[in-house]
């Protein structure tokens, strides 16, 4: 497995797979913010509205987790604070295809932002995730803290229904 940070032309060439990822992902039940129906298009439409513009910006770093030259799971660390918190960053979108879960790309892409947002000056890393979630206790073996839990926070993915998130957080040395 190789971890490596996508700068803008190489996230746009890397749109298919980026894509594919979201897009099994939200089919798979993930609460990144979308709910279904769900197509291939609005994921391709996300990437290149959101993302791109703001790892072109240099406001937020993009990391991907390949095997064998295919892109499986990939995480964004988001630096576009205000001025009075540039010590902080968020972690945002850790997203593993379905098919490539369970293998370790989530904990190695986590691993690989700490040291990217120690470069970038910050201190603080914060997060937050489905409360509840099988991502919540890898987070927690990674040293983040619950802060706590936003009931009905957002709406889940498949279903009609509320979910709580847990908001959580991780001191860098």
């Amino acid at each position: 497995m190789t971890i490596e940070e996508l700068d803008a032309p190489a996230a746009e060439a890397a749109l298919p797979a980026l894509s594919d990822i979201l897009h099994g992902c939200v089919h798979g039940g993930a609460s990144v913010g979308f709910i279904l129906p769900f197509a291939p298009e609005d994921a391709a439409h996300w990437w290149r509205a959101k993302v791109l513009p703001a790892v072109a910006a240099g406001e937020r770093r993009l990391l991907v987790a390949s095997r064998a030259g295919r892109i499986l799971g990939t995480a964004q660390l988001d630096l576009g604070t205000p001025p009075n918190q540039r010590h902080r960053a968020e972690v945002c979108k850790v997203l593993v295809h379905p098919d490539s879960r369970r293998q370790g790309l989530g904990r190695a892409l986590m691993e690989a932002v700490e040291p990217i947002a120690r470069a970038e000056g910050r201190s603080l890393l914060t997060l937050d995730t489905v409360a509840g979630s099988a991502a919540q206790p890898l987070y927690e073996s990674l040293g983040y803290v619950l802060v706590g839990v936003l009931p009905g926070w957002a709406r889940a993915a498949r279903e009609d229904r509320l979910e709580g998130t847990a908001i959580m957080y991780k001191r860098l040395a």
